[in-house]
């Protein structure tokens, strides 16, 4: 069951990554995008040996059965996974609810997904057309524009996310995201700091002011825009 699934990592217990219920996280292997801020550049790389089998993870769960409200897959970019719909039943079946961490690459693989999904946290980049400053890849904003629409036409619960590193994302472009997602339907939005410790990208700097994030006028602007926005 689920043998399609490779999976990364677990973290067995979190309050923070589904909000408001205590969960476990199933890391997925692998991602196609390089991220500069990415900070799990370990299961990034779809070749390398899953950590954990499928059979490990059900006996893991059947144990937290009462104890745990929800499972979140993560990763890694786990809509890439064949074996993921057949594990988020299986959760289900446990009586868990489902989360789901995604940035959108693979929007029709997001759809088949959606209606087995409780709740979904959905990785922003920056403006669709300016993926590739952020991903590595070109033309990489296509799919997390048409995921963002299958989500918020969904009609479940979603927070939609951006990491602010002012030195990828100015206060311009920033706006020029939030005015973006607002014109989509966006309601919830939450802006990151970024942290630079054990990100992909060893050279981008590391800030004890995120000069962006603390521009009052820029947030102001935004939540005018879209007024359920946080930063965290």
């Amino acid at each position: 069951m689920s043998s399609n699934l490779s999976i990364g990592g677990l973290t067995p217990f979190t309050t923070l990554d589904f909000p408001d219920h205590l969960a476990a996280v199933i890391f997925c292997q692998g991602c196609p995008w390089h991220c500069n801020y990415c900070h799990n550049p370990h299961f990034l790389d779809f070749h390398k040996k899953p950590t954990l089998s499928w059979q490990q993870i059900d006996s893991f769960l059947q144990r937290r059965q009462g104890l745990l409200d929800a499972v979140i897959f993560s990763g890694g970019e786990p809509t890439l996974q064949k074996g993921l719909l057949e594990a988020i039943l299986r959760v289900r079946d446990l009586g868990f609810k489902v989360a789901l961490h995604t940035a959108g690459i693979h929007s029709n693989s997001l759809a088949k997904l959606l209606p087995y999904i409780d709740w979904v946290g959905f990785d922003i980049k920056a403006p669709f057309a300016r993926y590739a400053t952020i991903t590595g890849v070109q033309n990489s904003g296509e799919q997390p524009k048409k995921s963002a629409k299958l989500i918020l036409e969904s009609g479940i619960a979603y927070e939609f996310r951006t990491t602010v590193h002012p030195q990828l994302l100015d206060e311009k472009t920033l706006l020029e995201l939030a005015t973006a997602l607002a014109d989509l339907g966006v309601q919830r939005y939450v802006l990151q700091d970024c942290r630079t410790a054990l990100c992909l990208d060893t050279a981008l700097p590391s800030f004890s002011y995120n000069s962006v994030l603390n521009n009052k006028n820029l947030l102001q602007a935004i939540r005018t825009l879209m007024p359920q926005t946080i930063v965290r």
